[in-house]
């Protein structure tokens, strides 16, 4: 796991330009902290920040390809191919040496074999840049569910592009300039495929192939959704969920460096973690190892909410008993989640405000680093509700019935509403509903219809679509940019893109045959897991209840409302600020009233550590 950066000129000598391509790729350090590469042609610039974990001497990048003394293509490269060894067998019958025992190798071999038609062989998730030094042109190719993230910025004679905004940003000839729209993806929990929110900023969209040539940038998408049929019956729809997993987990634990598993002991990560053990005892490689998380002051005082039932340590030490795994619980300490300098740390990590579940991105942040003090990668429960339908949203009759995302109605919809300190003239101005309807819009006019379906199978169908190209893209990021900030790399096996595809064609009574959530899943894997793990309901990554997080918030946005020159003054409603700083801790509007403590705050470090120039 890597982080990759470099730009494209046709009008210069880009050779001439290293203290730019040097500079650009610093910015991915955190990302790859083991070693840098940098590689330029005339007009092709290419970096790389590598995290070793296959192939720890052979792998490095940017990676060439020559042949009788000439440069036939370059690549630098973020991610993983898990069917590498397969793709290497079949490029050797095909005549082809390799040098190394890398997948980055298997990558560029492919290129050259089948042209940028090798991303239909591909598994696994990846983002990268590879220059064709015959054809003069660059493309940029990012994996079917967008695990791995690649953003560029077009130039009047070229591309910058990075594995984060930062990289790009860091460049001379990019402005930090947000419009209107980039302060609308910010303030609604709406990701816009394909939207950077800085201004001119390109995201790549998941399964998108980009190509630049020197008359111009093109798009072409290899993967997307598509409705078929389903004929397999429940009994073998069951059987191929299992068998799915167990090959996906098979490959996804291949790594040259230490492996653990994040376990919440909720069904998803539970499933994961006991696949993983399974197949590591199999190797004699065992036990796994696993990891959890905690807040020192939850324990017996835990308090279900309305998002949050049950606390995770029971069930976590469940699954650990059962399973024999090799278990480490993370304790953090809550208020130490409102640090400056760590807020500051989750945002350079980031490069945007982490604002909705405020205190999530921190806490994240503290458990990967003391996953990455054990291993360098981990393997995570992340989208098995988007796949399965595990939120609450997706039993939820008003939800399902309403015109906008499912996540921001009354289901859950307070949790993602980080607006309410901000000025009601410029929410206005901002036209928020009429930004959420056109995001909505957009979204249904995208997924696919199966013809002679069924209204329930239909509407079901779309509401699985949002959340798989929507809402779990968030979730995704955050991920990602959490633990790459450390150098952990976090695997995804329910984004394996043949498991998407195969259970997003399943009829919705089959998915909840037994009338609750993820029923396929939990019918999947029941022989391994113990019984209270099986039967427990959704319960998301926990948030902090300890006032104490509150009362560290409440001070730092007081310093923010005394200082004349804060950038976030002319947004924010300052009266409602000063009613919520006046009202007793612990008695906000539960999870709304944070949200937006943690919107205004994030968004002023974010005006201020990043020079924005903001143009609504």
């Amino acid at each position: 796991m890597c982080g990759i950066a470099g730009w494209v000129d046709f009008a210069r000598d880009v050779r001439l330009e290293k203290e730019t391509l040097s500079a650009i790729t610093e910015t991915m350090a955190c990302r790859g902290p083991d070693a840098e590469g940098l590689w330029a042609d005339e007009h092709a610039a290419l970096g790389h920040r590598r995290l070793s974990i296959i192939d720890l001497d052979g792998g490095r990048q940017p990676m060439t390809a020559e042949e009788d003394g000439r440069t036939l293509a370059a690549l630098t490269y973020s991610g993983e191919v898990y069917n590498f060894q397969e793709l290497r067998r079949e490029l050797r019958s095909r005549g082809h040496r390799f040098r190394t025992d890398s997948d980055t190798e298997v990558v560029l071999r492919a290129y050259l074999e089948w042209g940028e038609d090798l991303v239909t062989r591909l598994n696994g998730m990846y983002a990268f840049a590879l220059w064709d030094a015959r054809k003069q042109e660059l493309l940029l190719i990012r994996d079917r569910m967008g695990v791995k993230p690649l953003y560029y910025y077009p130039l009047p004679d070229g591309v910058v592009f990075g594995s984060e905004p930062k990289a790009i940003l860091g460049h001379p000839s990019v402005p930090r300039r947000v419009a209107a729209d980039g302060l609308r993806e910010v303030l609604e929990m709406v990701k816009t495929p394909e939207h950077g929110v800085f201004a001119g900023l390109h995201e790549v969209r998941p399964g998108q192939l980009i190509r630049i040539r020197p008359e111009g940038l093109s798009k072409r998408t290899y993967w997307r959704l598509e409705a078929r049929e389903h004929t397999d019956d429940l009994d073998t729809t069951i059987s191929t969920v299992r068998g799915l997993l167990e090959d996906i987990v098979e490959r996804q634990i291949v790594a040259d460096v230490p492996l653990g598993s994040l376990l919440s002991g909720g069904l998803d990560s539970s499933a994961i973690t006991a696949l993983a053990h399974k197949k590591l005892l199999a190797r004699g490689e065992g036990p796994v190892r696993s990891f959890s998380v905690d807040f020192a002051e939850h324990g017996a005082s835990f308090a279900e909410d309305p998002v949050r039932g049950t606390a995770d340590a029971p069930f976590v030490r469940d699954v650990v008993q059962h399973i024999g795994a090799d278990h480490s619980e993370i304790i953090l300490d809550s208020k130490g989640l409102a640090d400056p300098a760590l807020r500051a740390s989750v945002l350079r990590a980031l490069d945007l405000p982490p604002a909705y579940w405020g205190d999530m991105w921190p806490s994240l942040y503290r458990l990967f680093q003391a996953v990455r003090s054990q291993s360098t990668v981990a393997l995570s429960g992340e989208s098995a509700d988007e796949v399965f339908g595990g939120y609450r949203w997706f039993f939820d009759s008003e939800a399902i019935q309403a015109e906008t995302f499912p996540w921001l109605t009354s289901a859950t919809g307070a949790y993602f509403d980080g607006k309410s300190l901000f000025d009601q003239g410029l929410l206005q101005k901002l036209d928020m509903p009429g930004f959420l309807r056109d995001s909505y819009a957009q979204a249904l006019a995208e997924a696919p219809e199966l013809p002679g379906e069924d209204a329930t199978n239909r509407r079901m169908r779309q509401m699985s679509y949002v959340n798989l190209t929507r809402f779990v893209q968030t979730l995704l990021d955050r991920k990602d940019r959490m633990s790459m900030a450390v150098g952990l790399e976090v695997r995804v096996p329910f984004c394996d893109h043949r498991l998407v595809e195969y259970v997003f064609n399943v009829p919705w009574e089959m998915k909840s045959f037994d009338g609750r959530e993820k029923s396929l899943l939990r019918a999947a894997t029941a022989d391994l897991l113990p019984a209270s793990v099986v039967e427990r309901k959704k319960s998301p990554y926990p948030t902090t209840q300890d006032p104490a997080y509150e009362q560290a918030l409440r001070a730092e946005l007081g310093a923010v409302l005394a200082d004349p020159g804060a950038p976030v003054l002319p947004l924010i409603d300052r009266d409602a600020v000063k009613r919520l700083l006046s009202s007793p801790v612990g008695q906000m509007s539960a999870q709304y009233e944070r949200s937006g403590l943690e919107m205004a705050l994030s968004l002023n470090s974010w005006l201020s550590s990043y020079d924005i120039s903001l143009e609504i």
